[in-house]
């Protein structure tokens, strides 16, 4: 039941839910060529497709692997397991923001774990207690999808954010110019999403429940959900990392102008 407009909105198990048919593999087959297609340009234009071929295997055994294992968790419906499979999430994530930086140690990706966690665990509790009333709150069909897409967009933020705070300091900016500019770069493609959503493209969360039969006017509401936060979520992960670096700054800063100062009296 909608607590706002005491209408009943469709669960995730109902069986308006469940009408997708399983898509044969012969099928599916056709999508893999104009992908076929892709990887070959890549190849004669570059002359290396195997980053490209890593990338869509990679995708496959995952996807696979991660179907199995969340059949088998929605199985077994408790706690413990839904808990290891967003912690699982989480450090792999925090992984991933690292790639790009040029900067990698302990200290920086302990302030990325913690700040997915901070915009994670407080988005989704508040999405699965007080906007969909789960029961249990950890039920797995539910919990484990929308955090999913909360900790990958934090990810995506996150990494836009990382990446634009060590070029603007490795540029000589200080920590207040340097945040000011990654905050926003950061936030750009939330905002894009925001801008475009409804107009240039219908997401997942909505284009699934209408394919599985979900009235447009309910899935706009799911979708508004998903949207809130997603930009919520990546927003408040981006403006915890930077909060936390701005500790780094400070000590970098300090040593920076303690060996300016040795340098100095050295050359006196």
């Amino acid at each position: 039941m909608n607590p706002a407009s005491g209408e009943a909105l469709p669960q995730m198990n109902s069986p308006a839910a469940t009408t997708v048919q399983a898509i044969p593999l012969a099928q599916l087959a056709f999508t893999f060529v104009p992908v076929a297609l892709v990887i070959y340009t890549v190849f004669r234009w570059t002359g290396d497709a195997r980053g490209t071929l890593v990338a869509f295997a990679r995708m496959l055994v995952q996807l696979l692997a991660v179907g199995y294992l969340l059949a088998f968790v929605f199985a077994l419906e408790h706690a413990l397991p839904v808990i290891a499979v967003l912690a699982i999430m989480l450090c792999v994530a925090s992984t991933i923001v690292l790639r790009p930086l040029r900067d990698k140690n302990t200290r920086i990706y302990l302030h990325v774990l913690a700040s997915l966690l901070i915009g994670g665990c407080t988005i989704l509790p508040l999405v699965t207690i007080a906007v969909l009333r789960v029961e249990p709150w950890y039920l797995p069909r539910v919990t484990i999808p929308l955090a999913g897409m909360i900790f990958a967009n934090a990810m995506t933020t996150v990494t836009l954010c990382a990446e634009r705070f060590e070029a603007e300091r490795s540029g000589g900016l200080a920590y207040e110019a340097a945040r000011r500019i990654a905050f926003r770069a950061a936030l750009i493609p939330l905002t894009n999403a925001l801008l475009a959503v409804g107009v240039v493209s219908l997401p997942g969360m909505m284009t699934g429940q209408i394919l599985s039969g979900v009235s447009p006017l309910v899935a706009a509401r799911y979708q508004i959900m998903v949207m809130c936060m997603t930009f919520s979520a990546g927003g408040i992960a981006a403006a915890a990392y930077l909060a936390f670096a701005r500790a780094r700054a400070a000590s970098s800063d300090n040593g920076g102008e303690r060996g300016g100062q040795r340098r100095g009296r050295r050359a006196g």
